[in-house]
């Protein structure tokens, strides 16, 4: 099997964001961000994915995170898109429910080849820390558009906003996980009945 791995870079005029992917990984995550907690999200998802994540960015942050968290997204969706390859063989969907205490939140992954976002959460505060919560969903929408998958997103239960994320993004690896491991019975099969995704 050829090598699942993606290497992107976008530099605009707001961000400059290099990524580095490996779908076979051993959860091996290293972030350089200038966002914190965002970066112990990414960690999350590196961890539980079993995906070897490197993200190096640097932006606008003097004037807040939205284009450097957004620009992420985008750079991440765009690296899982490379990496995935044609699709043949791919189990396709993924889920996973992850508590974290009190919260609880549903990951639901299909790499469709069309990009769509539902997206439930209601934060219990505005910020965890200095990190503004709408972010999340701006991040998520961007890696959506450009990974070309659908991703349904519910936290169904939780007070406690950084347990709320924390259960979004790990639920998050382990759907990607499940759905990025290869059907060793659909062996160069394309798993559609369209042919193609």
């Amino acid at each position: 099997m050829a090598a699942r791995t993606a290497s992107v870079s976008r530099d605009t005029l707001e961000t400059q964001i290099s990524v580095e992917l490996n779908l076979d990984g051993t959860g091996k995550g290293e972030f350089k961000t200038g966002v914190p907690f965002l970066e112990h999200m990414l960690d999350q998802v590196a961890r539980h994915g079993m995906l070897d994540l490197k993200v190096t960015a640097t932006g606008d942050t003097e004037i807040d995170d939205h284009h450097t968290v957004e620009d992420i997204g985008i750079t991440i969706g765009q690296a899982l898109a490379l990496a995935v390859g044609d699709k043949k063989g791919l189990t396709r969907y993924g889920h996973a429910y992850v508590p974290l205490d009190e919260a609880l939140s549903r990951v639901v992954v299909d790499f469709s080849g069309r990009p769509g976002l539902e997206y439930y959460v209601q934060y219990t505060r505005a910020r965890i820390g200095e990190f503004d919560v709408d972010l999340f969903q701006e991040f998520f929408q961007g890696l959506v558009n450009h990974a070309l998958l659908t991703l349904h997103i519910d936290n169904l239960r939780g007070h406690n906003s950084h347990h709320q994320a924390e259960t979004i993004f790990k639920a998050f690896g382990r759907a990607l996980r499940m759905a990025l491991t290869m059907d060793e019975r659909a062996a160069g099969q394309m798993p559609s009945t369209k042919g193609t995704l």
